[in-house]
């Protein structure tokens, strides 16, 4: 990877970066989400409701698949676009990765406190879930409804480190540099990272919505103290799997 001229831009020119980076990946996803949310509460009770994520989008199975491969290709191109981006205020590609921790130099460390984190995260996120759905604040999830063909399984691997990549790039590593960049202090970047994480996955519920938000405040903390995202993207990836695969494979025994 060369290096590349290196640019320091204006604070302006940052303010309309992220908000346009926003507003082409996640920042776009929270509108949506909320507005569905509002909906939502204006249809009935949450209990009562349902969402489906990984979908079938085509009948024919070799279409799907098709259509499957370019959906997760072209949501993790505003990923290519922030890690371009920040190679320009960096001075490289390389430089640009390692500042975000996503390079693969620690590979054995960030594997265990990915490992660790998907501990501590997952099986909370899970009961603040079923909470939800035991009061009425979170509709059904339903995490995987791919019809069954060969590729199924790794179709779902694949959103799920689709889903965490971008999440994690994006939302934890790119809005960290650049909010501090703007002047901001840590606390007001994480607690931003943490709502904005929390407002796009309000379409599942107001109890998805707190447990992502506090789920955000963990890991930008995790971030401002190790500066890594790549732990982040291997707990996100093993969340998602479990439960898109899991769900596959046991949706006949267990209930949403």
């Amino acid at each position: 990877m060369g290096n590349v001229q290196t640019v320091t831009p204006s604070r302006t020119w940052v303010r309309v970066e992220v908000v346009v980076v926003l507003a082409l990946s996640l920042g776009r996803s929270a509108v949506y989400s909320l507005i569905a949310l509002v909906q939502a509460l204006a249809a009935g009770p949450l209990s009562t409701q349902s969402t489906s994520l990984n979908t079938s989008i085509r009948e024919n199975p070799w279409l799907d698949l098709f259509y499957q491969l370019l959906s997760i290709t072209f949501a993790l191109v505003p990923v290519v676009l922030v890690v371009l981006l920040l190679a320009i205020t960096a001075g490289s590609l390389a430089q640009a990765l390692k500042d975000l921790g996503l390079d693969l130099g620690r590979p054995a460390k960030d594997l265990a406190w990915g490992v660790a984190l998907t501990a501590g995260i997952g099986l909370p996120g899970l009961a603040v879930y079923y909470a939800g759905r035991a009061i009425g604040a979170t509709v059904e999830v339903i995490p995987a409804a791919l019809d069954t063909h060969w590729w199924t399984l790794p179709v779902l691997v694949l959103h799920a480190v689709k889903n965490a990549v971008l999440e994690e790039v994006i939302v934890v590593g790119y809005l960290y540099q650049r909010l501090e960049r703007l002047g901001w202090s840590g606390r007001k970047i994480i607690i931003a990272s943490a709502i904005l994480r929390g407002a796009y996955h309000t379409y599942q519920g107001v109890g998805p919505g707190l447990a992502n938000l506090a789920m955000g405040l963990v890991f930008g903390e995790f971030y401002r103290r190790t500066r890594r995202t790549m732990p982040l993207v291997v707990a996100h990836t093993l969340i998602d799997v479990f439960a898109f695969v899991g769900y596959a494979l046991l949706k006949n025994l267990i209930s949403t």
